[in-house]
Parts: structure tokens; C-alpha cells; sequence
């Protein structure tokens, strides 16, 4: 069986018609098999094994990968300049010149270098301004004193002639565990990327670093301390470890919830993830007068009977992406959802968790915002009523809005004075709608 090559786009699928690259074709070993099981069980993409041959439905992951010999292209459908435009604006990336073109899906340069370059630019430039340094606590027996001198060590030890005192002090390193992370994360960038100039700049700052910074394994549990880490010294570093979550996540597939890891032969970016990322800064920034939480979580609405347990499960908790709060006061609830709910029907799931959301908020509006993109020009605002079964009394509403994603891109760029009344505007009507 000869290596074939498939291209779709996002939410596309793709079956085994006759004449098509996928008819007749199977998978020939256990791994490509446990793989494509293990995609289709996290969503990432759909890949079903039929007699014909083999169908494929694609999700909000865009990249590229290969699983046997089959070399898979997932596109988004927005693509090129608005498409990067957004994606630094979404997580907080610099400006930078592109080295190459940016022609997505051709076989030199895809996302995952895109990224990898913007890495490059990233480290740069923390470098460049000197990287952090923090004090950490040594104890050692020191002939030339610093710090504080252990005396009770001392007393003890005096008697035997020892010219070295025992000493505590905090020397300043480079050594933390952000710079740890920094270079991990390089690292695992140089063995990704398949652009030999990216590889040499990547190894080239790897070098520098290396020579008084630990080189440890990347990891999600690194990332996470690192993040930990950032405080108002070193929010610089946020956009880095951005970018280093964002490739490592590409790269491989989570097995279970210890976090086991295995490489994927590729990279696919959760545009799903992008999505809310884009509309979470959108309205921080731009929403007057109430205050934005991600991932808001909702305690109490569903719970274990506490004499009725006895797995010892936790209570199920609501995490919608955005609650808007008045004070403290719920004022309601939104959901970045990156599907195309104008050309396509809101799945059933979806409805059902943004009615939970309004139900369970308890106010009088009991409202929930799902906020999707579309390209089309013709897309309206739609409203779905949740009723009591039995005698149809209202219970809840669940709204969908549209974000025009080329209109988006232009509108957060605006310089000029109207722009930023017009962003307002827009994040407004995006919670609350025209009115």
C-alpha cells in the first residue's frame, strides 16, 4: 500500500467514495489502529475504519500529522495574515516579520513553524533583556564567609581545625524554574520543527542557555509550575510558556488522567481552545463597567446525596468559559464555541449544557450566550426558550451570537479615535446583544 496524502478543512468530512484517496484503505498495524481510536476518543478528529475503506471527520483541530502511512491536512478556514493577526492578539504574542510564507498546509511551512518561530522571537527577546533571576537558599561550609553563619555547626566543628564556616546565604541564579521551562521548551521545539534555519536558531539560543540553566524534560507539570511562577516581575514570560503549552499539547496525546504521554507524528492546534482564548481578551479589554471570570466555576448545582455516595465521587461542577459579574452579582453567563452555528444546527450537547448554564444561574433573565463564528454577512442573533414540559411555562433562554472573524481582526487593529467606542460597542452587544 502506497503513503497517500489527505487534505480537508476544518468541520469537514471525508469518505471512501469511489476514485478517492481514502477508498480501499486500511490500517496495517495495531499502533495505527490504538491511534485513531485514541484521536476519535478525545474528539481531536473522527477516524473510522468502514469496509470500504477509511471516512473522516474533522473537528476544531487544524494541523498536520501522519498515522501509518497516511499523511493527514486538517486547514482552517480562516487562514494566512488575519488568521496570525488573531492569534497574537488572542495570547499576547509580538509583532514579528515572517521569515518565510505563510501559505498554510504547504509541505515546508505550516502552523506548527509558525509557532516555532514565534518562540524564537519570544525567547529573544527575554533574553535580550536579561533573563529572570531569583535568590535561592544555599547552605554549604564556605573559607570565604556569606550570608549568615550557623553558629551552633560551628561550635561543634571548631575544635577540629576546619578553615571552612557553615554558612546559609541566597546568591541570585538564573536557574528558576521559569528560565527551566524556557529553555525545556526550546528544546522540544528544535526536535519538532522541520525548517533546518529554525532548527539552527532554536539551537543556537539552547546553547547560551544551557550553560547556567538546568536542562530538564518539558512536561505539562513544568508548564504548570512555571505558570505558577509569574507574578509582576515576570509577566513577560507569559506569552512564552503560551507558546510552549501550545506546541507541547500539539504534539502529543494525554492517555489518561496521570498525564501519560506519547508523541504524535505531527501537530494539531484546538482552534476550539484559540476561539475562547480570542473572545476571553476581547472582553477583558473591552466590556465597561463589569468584571470578566474564565472558566467561572458554579458549586452546588448538582450533588451526591451525602449518605447516597458510596464511591466517594466529588460533586459535578458547571465551568462555563465566561462569567459576567456586576460586583458581585451574576449578571450572565457566555460560551465561546468555534463552530459555524449559522450554516450548521446547534448540536443537541451544546444546548443542553448552555441550558444548564441558565437555568442553574437563578437570576430573573436566566440567559446563556453561546458565541460562535461565521463568515457569513447574513448571520443573525437566534434565541431558543427552554419550557416547563407539562404546562410550557418559561424556564430559561439560551442565545446565539455571531463573530464575524475578518470584521473581528480588522476592528481590534483600529487606531483610529471611534475604534475603541466601537470595540465597546461590540463587546456589549456580544453579552448582552443590541439592545
Amino acid at each position: 500500500m502506497t503513503t497517500s496524502s489527505v487534505i480537508l478543512s476544518e468541520w469537514e468530512t471525508r469518505g471512501p467514495e469511489s476514485g478517492a484517496p481514502l477508498a480501499g484503505w486500511q490500517f496495517r498495524d495495531r499502533a495505527s489502529h490504538d491511534l485513531a481510536e485514541r484521536l476519535t476518543d478525545l474528539g481531536w478528529i473522527e477516524i473510522l475504519e468502514l469496509a470500504q475503506g477509511i471516512e473522516l471527520r474533522a473537528t476544531s483541530f487544524v494541523g498536520r500529522f501522519s498515522i501509518g502511512d497516511m499523511t493527514i491536512t486538517i486547514q482552517p478556514k480562516i487562514q494566512g495574515a488575519p488568521f496570525l493577526s488573531l492569534l497574537r492578539y488572542a495570547y499576547g504574542f509580538r509583532q514579528l516579520k515572517l521569515l518565510k510564507p505563510t501559505a498554510y498546509g504547504s509541505s515546508e511551512w505550516d502552523l506548527c513553524e509558525l509557532l516555532v518561530q514565534q518562540l524564537i522571537a519570544e525567547a529573544r527577546d527575554l533574553i535580550g533583556r536579561g533573563v529572570h533571576r531569583d535568590y535561592e537558599r544555599r547552605i554549604a561550609r564556605l573559607s570565604d564567609l556569606r550570608g549568615r553563619i550557623d553558629f551552633d555547626k560551628y561550635v561543634r566543628t571548631m575544635g577540629t581545625g576546619d578553615a571552612e564556616v557553615p554558612c546559609t546565604y541566597y546568591p541570585r541564579t538564573d536557574d528558576t524554574v521559569l528560565n527551566q521551562a524556557m529553555l525545556a521548551g526550546l528544546e522540544f521545539a528544535a526536535q519538532q520543527t522541520i525548517d533546518v534555519d529554525l532548527r539552527y536558531q532554536v539551537n543556537h539560543l539552547v546553547k547560551d542557555l544551557r550553560s547556567s540553566i538546568s536542562l530538564r524534560r518539558l512536561s505539562g507539570s513544568l508548564i504548570e509550575d512555571a505558570k505558577g511562577a509569574i507574578d509582576r516581575r515576570t509577566v513577560a514570560y507569559d506569552p512564552l510558556l503560551s507558546l510552549i503549552e501550545l506546541l507541547y499539547a500539539g504534539h502529543g496525546l494525554s492517555l489518561d488522567e496521570g498525564g501519560n504521554h506519547i508523541r504524535l507524528s505531527g501537530f494539531l492546534f484546538d482552534m476550539n481552545r484559540f476561539f475562547q482564548a480570542l473572545v476571553s481578551r476581547f472582553l477583558h479589554e473591552n466590556l465597561e463597567g463589569y468584571v470578566i471570570h474564565d472558566e467561572h466555576k458554579m458549586k452546588g448545582f448538582f450533588e451526591y446525596e451525602p449518605a447516597h455516595n458510596p464511591r466517594g465521587y466529588p460533586d459535578s461542577v458547571l465551568r462555563p468559559d465566561f462569567a459576567v459579574m456586576d460586583s458581585s452579582r451574576l449578571v450572565t453567563i457566555a460560551d465561546a464555541k468555534y463552530r459555524d452555528l449559522w450554516n450548521t444546527r446547534l448540536p443537541q450537547s451544546m444546548l443542553y449544557q448552555l441550558a444548564l448554564y441558565a437555568i442553574a444561574q437563578g437570576n430573573l433573565t436566566r440567559e446563556s450566550v453561546i458565541l460562535y463564528p461565521t463568515p457569513s454577512r447574513g448571520a443573525r442573533e437566534q434565541k431558543i426558550n427552554v419550557r416547563e414540559p407539562i404546562a410550557g411555562h418559561h424556564q430559561a433562554r439560551v442565545i446565539l451570537r455571531q463573530i464575524n472573524l475578518i470584521d473581528f481582526e480588522k476592528l481590534i487593529h483600529r487606531s483610529d479615535p471611534a475604534g475603541q467606542g466601537e470595540r465597546n460597542q461590540m463587546a456589549s452587544r456580544l453579552v448582552f446583544g443590541s439592545a
